[in-house]
């Protein structure tokens, strides 16, 4: 099968953080990559950010250029459109090339709300357009490796679950001036969107999808302190509408895996954990047993926590014994971690059953439960 004509919407040479550059690029410029992909465009604020970019990256000489959505969707050499902007532009960037029946890759969350997530997923439907989102947890190694160990019934059915995260930005009062977006609610990128929706999903992704019964919502510190990057300095001090402490307690359904009834908790806060706890464990209560895992390096193990060490471990109730279970990659080892994980995602779709990855239904319906616990937040 010939590679599949890419395109890519933000990815930036001016932009240290750009998520593009770090996870996308290097996967689709990877000989696994190119045995799939072919990126034959560009798109970014204007052709010349777009022409400088393809010159920085080195991508091929005739690599189309364009500073217009619109523009881009007219192209008919290109059959998939990777958006990878800031969160509050993935609707009217990728909009256009949905409307073509292109297909598309858009990085999580979908959109700014439910709302607009739900008008990307109906016109992908109507247009017959094949979609993705990045909700990459789903490939995560160590998120395999639970989904394996429920369905492999070591622990019996799944009686209980529960989930305590710390993290989404690496300082409780801090953030960089590069993401000072995330106090900013309406933008529709930030703690609770990314660093939880992330968390929130894959979690589903193994147990199963929440029947949320109570969710509360908190803002614990409205005042935000935006750093320089490059001087370590306090610039300014901000107001959040965002929250930073989520309580969520749902029932799962029942399965195969999971007995009826079956109750998961989440507790996440922003910011650092206790001093010497793990700022990620969830616990799998089975029958027979239970699962541990344990993040050391965050809660984000859908992105770069996944390069510091995780454990996961069974405790089982007949021996009392706890045996650690091993967990490794499924190949593009020679890449950096995020764009592993980005990359089996890419190897998913490729291979064609929307079973086996996040589409912008799945989104649309992950949107919908996250503003459903926003609309009885609100901010002090």
């Amino acid at each position: 099968m010939s590679p599949i004509r890419t395109a890519i919407i933000g990815l930036s040479s001016s932009t240290p953080s750009n998520w593009a550059r770090y996870a996308h690029l290097p996967y689709l410029l990877s000989p696994e990559g190119k045995a799939k992909f072919q990126i034959v465009a560009l798109c970014n604020s204007s052709v010349d950010t777009a022409r400088r970019a393809i010159e920085f990256f080195e991508l091929p000489a005739g690599t189309r250029a364009y500073g217009d959505p619109q523009a881009l969707a007219a192209d008919p050499d290109v059959q998939l459109v990777v958006c990878a902007t800031r969160v509050d532009k993935h609707h009217e960037t990728v909009l256009p090339s949905v409307r073509r029946g292109k297909a598309a890759f858009v990085e999580w969350p979908l959109a700014q709300d439910a709302a607009l997530a739900g008008e990307l997923a109906a016109v992908a439907r109507e247009k017959g357009a094949r979609t993705v989102v990045g909700l990459q947890g789903w490939y995560a190694p160590a998120v395999v490796t639970v989904r394996d160990l429920v369905r492999s019934g070591r622990i019996g059915k799944v009686l209980s679950s529960e989930v305590r995260g710390a993290g989404g930005t690496n300082d409780r009062t801090i953030i960089p001036a590069s993401i000072k977006y995330f106090a900013d609610r309406k933008v529709g990128g930030n703690l609770f969107t990314i660093g939880f929706g992330h968390l929130f999903d894959f979690v589903q992704s193994v147990l199963g999808e929440i029947e949320v019964l109570h969710s509360h919502l908190q803002l614990q510190r409205p005042d935000v302190k935006i750093r320089d990057p490059s001087t370590g300095k306090i610039v300014e001090t901000i107001r959040s509408d965002v929250p930073d402490l989520m309580l969520v307690t749902g029932t799962l359904p029942a399965s195969e895996y999971v007995t009826p009834g079956a109750t998961l908790h989440f507790r996440c806060r922003r910011g650092q954990t206790f001093k010497g706890e793990d700022p990620l464990v969830w616990s799998i209560n089975g029958e027979k047993g239970e699962i541990r895992l344990r993040a050391t390096g965050g809660m984000s193990i859908a992105a770069r926590a996944h390069a510091q060490p995780i454990i996961i471990e069974v405790h089982d109730f007949d021996t009392d014994e706890v045996q650690n279970v091993e967990w490794s990659w499924r190949g593009l080892e020679e890449l950096d971690v995020p764009a592993r994980i980005v990359g089996a995602l890419y190897e998913a779709f490729a291979a064609g059953d929307p079973t086996k990855y996040p589409t912008f239904d799945h989104a649309a319906k992950r949107h919908s439960q996250l503003d459903e616990m926003l609309a009885h937040f609100s901010a002090p």
